[in-house]
Order: structure tokens, then C-alpha cells, then sequence
């Protein structure tokens, strides 16, 4: 006969190696969707750049940056910009 601790200990262990598994899938599926924001926050800084003076570049550190950081960080690459 099966008793209860056969079954929940490999169910329970078999869910916590499937979701260590999945936990870098997440952060990239996360950071790949921030990134995408990002990219999209400095093309629209661009498209207003002969309004507002600032243009920003898009490669792939800004773009991270950006999707990492949010707002505060297309800040920051503006800041940076107007510096450098």
C-alpha cells in the first residue's frame, strides 16, 4: 500500500527542482519584455528630439539600462548625455 509521505516527498521535490528550473527563464522572459519597454521609451525620446534637442543612442547598453532601470534610467542615459 502507498502511503502518503511516498507520494508527497517526490511531488514536493519534483515542484521545487521544476521551479529552480524556471526561475532564469523568468528573468529572462522579464528583462527581455523590460528591454523591449525600454527600446520603445528611447525611440520615442528620438522621434521628439527636434522638439526637445535630446538625442539619446540606441544600442544595447541603453537599451538594458533603460529596460533595467525604468524611467529613472532613461534619466540617467539623458543626464549622461548631456554631460558627455
Amino acid at each position: 500500500m502507498v502511503s502518503f509521505c511516498n507520494v508527497m516527498i517526490p511531488a514536493i521535490l519534483a515542484a521545487s527542482v521544476l521551479r529552480l528550473l524556471f526561475l532564469p527563464v523568468r528573468f529572462i522572459w522579464k528583462l527581455l519584455v523590460n528591454s523591449l519597454c525600454g527600446f520603445a521609451c528611447l525611440w520615442i525620446l528620438n522621434t521628439a528630439a527636434g522638439i526637445t534637442g535630446l538625442y539619446l543612442p540606441i544600442n544595447a547598453v541603453t537599451v538594458l539600462a533603460a529596460g533595467f532601470f525604468g524611467l529613472p534610467g532613461v534619466g540617467v542615459i539623458a543626464v549622461l548625455e548631456m554631460l558627455g
